[in-house]
């Protein structure tokens, strides 16, 4: 029977977000989804990840209404999906089953029909809630393995010599350097995808966020899934580090269901390989594929307009030529690279099919492989978070000694794969880590919240074990403390007196932003609230009492509490009149995706509060003052 292969678009979601930072507004989406109508893609990534946060961050545009206006324009004509983190779903924190409940049924309401769960340390028991609550209301649960790399080192870190330490769990004798912890095998990967499919899981995702899977592993995966397992296979990659192209025909000619890619213009690079690329492989090799390319070619024109538009947030600033497969005759030379990738793959013969892939990337002009990015095997976003965060503290030259940290940091903390939360957990981490060093401090003097969630248990099972005494140094107990969800509290929905005395939230929909985006949420919705207001043309002033600064106006500030990093209230803790002691937390900055404790370094009344709940901070910004 000829091989039929489905084709996921990512344009809309994790195109957008890998190559121009989640900017495309709900105008630019919808000058192209007529055409998407027509277009015959089996799925059509258009949510999660970071669509909800960014458009209403920097859009001021509701990510209800960007799901609903996309399902009305596209219709049945392709299926929508959507990418969320197990029990974090779009956020940080485990949620109770009431709230993931509520988020799968308003998410279908909304028009998804598949959502891709993954696990960000790929513990299956984080899963099963979402994929109790999609299949409940009518969706397709889409599995994903989260691919990894096991981290190398010149020699074994000291502190992993010790009796007791790492290698006494894994009951592994200390290997000769150089040498790497062999812990994500294909079996493990396999062993993950099994325990998914035993929960209902209506196909298996092999997610390769960071592009690091090199088509000699595609090679000996594919198969293997496709041996043991009774489900579609879907295959998810990047071009970051040059193995992308190579890596997706790899997947296709060993047997993959579905593959993911991108448009031309916002193709490659960073993003997944081009369908474009794709089309003219499966027609060399045969393979039925549904997708009306000329529907393709008329997105790809709007794209074009709309990627100028986002200049400013382009990543590689590098646009590939003009090509439609349908029109333009290839030259002989790279129609023949074409036929050699092909043979490479089919020889298995690696060296070949990336030298032939990227002489096909070159012709278009699409980014060389980044080498940095391969070399250090990490996701490109925790290596720009890093260098940004760096930037923040005037630190750049301590670069090279963060990147060195991040195996030991995450052998430290039980190995958990680089993939949202964690790999900003671990870079934060890792930078902080080289900071203290630069000072003299110890290498874990000030983990973050994250951090300390992390090696205590409260995200979930690391793929190894975590040192009892590491836990204990971090956390204070040698135990570990799975997330409760128990204590769970929700968060408040206050009533804005200045805008008419309305609640922030006004139904389940705008309930859930609050729950997954408590400080963006928050300031979104105000803003919203605040224009319903306005637009009624109401002139009372606002009721809302004012903070008693005037008492401690006339006295001098003994401290004023700045803001370390640019970031967002998530939380005060103190009100204009509390004393505070020296080290007590006064409020919690979301900063880097990370929850930040600020504290006072001195003891005194707060005489004002110049921040609130969800309002953005920049670095160095005056937040609370002390007398």
């Amino acid at each position: 029977m000829k091989q039929k292969l489905l084709i996921r678009d990512l344009t809309l979601r994790d195109g957008q977000q890998s190559a121009f930072a989640t900017r495309m507004n709900q105008s630019q989406i919808d000058r192209v989804l007529k055409y998407y109508k027509d277009a015959n893609f089996y799925a059509m990534e258009v949510w999660g990840g970071a669509v909800p946060d960014s458009v209403m961050r920097y859009l001021n545009e509701n990510p209800w209404h960007r799901l609903e206006k996309i399902k009305k324009g596209v219709g049945s004509a392709s299926k929508l999906t959507a990418l969320s983190r197990g029990r974090n779903l779009f956020g940080y924190a485990p949620y109770t089953d009431e709230i993931i409940d509520g988020f799968f049924k308003n998410s279908m309401d909304s028009g998804l029909d598949i959502m891709r769960i993954f696990d960000a340390l790929n513990d299956v028991n984080n899963i099963k809630a979402s994929v109790k609550y999609i299949k409940k209301y009518g969706g397709l649960a889409d599995c994903a393995v989260c691919y990894t790399v096991d981290p190398k080192f010149d020699e074994p870190p000291v502190e992993k010599k010790k009796k007791g330490g790492f290698f006494s769990f894994l009951k592994k004798e200390e290997p000769a350097k150089p040498f790497y912890i062999d812990v994500f095998t294909d079996e493990y990967f396999l062993n993950k995808a099994k325990e998914m499919t035993a929960l209902g899981a209506d196909m298996i995702t092999i997610k390769d966020m960071s592009g690091l899977i090199p088509p000699s592993r595609v090679a000996t995966m594919i198969p293997l899934f496709k041996k043991e397992l009774n489900v579609p296979i879907d295959f998810h990659t990047h071009c970051t580090p040059g193995f992308g192209l190579g890596s997706v025909l790899t997947a296709i000619m060993n047997g993959a269901d579905i593959v993911d890619t991108n448009i031309w213009n916002f193709g490659g690079g960073p993003a997944a390989p081009a369908v474009e690329l794709i089309y003219i492989f499966c027609k060399k090799l045969d393979i039925e594929f549904d997708v009306n390319m000329e529907a393709v070619a008329k997105i790809n024109l709007e794209l074009l307009d709309i990627r100028k538009e986002l200049e400013d947030f382009d990543v590689s600033k590098q646009i590939p030529n003009p090509f439609n497969p349908l029109t333009d005759t290839l030259p002989a030379e790279i129609d023949k690279e074409f036929d050699n990738a092909i043979a490479a793959v089919k020889s298995n013969n690696e060296t070949e099919l990336l030298r032939a892939c990227h002489a096909i990337e070159a012709y278009f002009n699409f980014p060389k492989p980044d080498e940095l990015v391969k070399n250090a095997e990490i996701p490109g976003g925790m290596y720009t978070n890093m260098v940004a965060q760096l930037k923040q503290y005037n630190s750049l030259d301590i670069l090279e000694e963060a990147m060195r940290l991040i195996p030991s940091v995450g052998l430290d903390a039980g190995l958990p794969p680089l993939v949202t939360p964690t790999s900003q957990i671990v870079g934060v981490q890792a930078v902080v880590s080289a900071l203290n060093l630069k000072n003299g401090r110890e290498k874990y003097a000030s983990p973050s919240n994250q951090f300390v969630a992390l090696v205590k248990g409260e995200y979930g099972e690391t793929p190894v074990p975590i040192d009892p005494e590491f836990r204990f140094k971090i956390t204070g107990s040698r135990e570990e403390t799975p997330y409760d969800t128990s204590n769970y509290k929700r968060q408040e929905n206050p009533t804005l007196d200045e805008f008419g005395s309305v609640k922030v939230a006004q139904n389940e929909k705008d309930e859930l932003l609050l729950e997954l985006f408590p400080a963006v949420g928050l300031n979104y919705l105000k803003g919203q609230r605040k224009q319903e207001f306005e637009s009624k043309n109401v002139t009372k002033e606002a009721t809302k009492p004012k903070e008693k600064q005037e008492q401690a106006q006339t006295q001098v500030a003994k401290e004023i509490i700045e803001s370390p990093m640019p970031g967002s209230i998530l939380k005060l803790n103190v009100k204009v009149g509390d004393k505070v002691k020296k080290g007590e937390v006064v409020l919690i900055l979301e900063a880097m995706k990370m929850e930040n404790d600020i504290i006072a370094e001195t003891s005194g009344t707060v005489s004002k509060v110049v921040v609130e709940e969800g309002s953005f901070v920049q670095a160095g910004s005056p937040m609370i003052e002390l007398v």
